[in-house]
């Protein structure tokens, strides 16, 4: 198995936003570019994976790592040279989403503008659907 980067935070967003829907994940520069420099300092890894897990206070959080390998039920998602592998159980809760990446002075986070969630814990490490 690979190392974990994370969690990540999700983020409600209104129903009316448009989001491509050719991709299962539309990625914004910042995380585009965040993501090639972690994929800089790990040369055997051929992108990053998303997957969901149950845990937090509001039921599920997302999860990143580094992957070698795609695996049979993978989607992967390729965008401006880098490449997301979203798990098969974290698909239909992504889809549609947008992944950003944002830095203040106090943090620095992948960001999921998600509009399939109902609700959020009050961190925004955790979702319902």
């Amino acid at each position: 198995m690979s190392r974990s980067l994370g969690a990540a935070t999700v983020r409600l967003v209104e129903r009316t936003r448009k989001l491509p829907s050719k991709a299962a994940l539309v990625l914004t520069p910042a995380a585009v570019n965040q993501i090639k420099k972690l994929l800089k300092q790990k040369p055997e890894a051929v992108g990053l994976k998303i997957g969901v897990a149950q845990r937090g206070c509001n039921g599920f959080s997302y999860t990143l790592d580094y992957v070698r390998e795609k695996r049979k039920f993978d989607e992967v998602v390729s965008q401006d040279g880098v490449k997301i592998l979203i798990d098969a159980k974290a698909q239909l809760t992504l889809l549609g989403s947008e992944m950003d990446f944002q830095e203040s002075p106090l943090a620095s986070e992948f960001v999921f503008n998600n509009p399939n969630i109902k609700g959020t814990c009050g961190c925004g490490e955790s979702f319902t659907i």
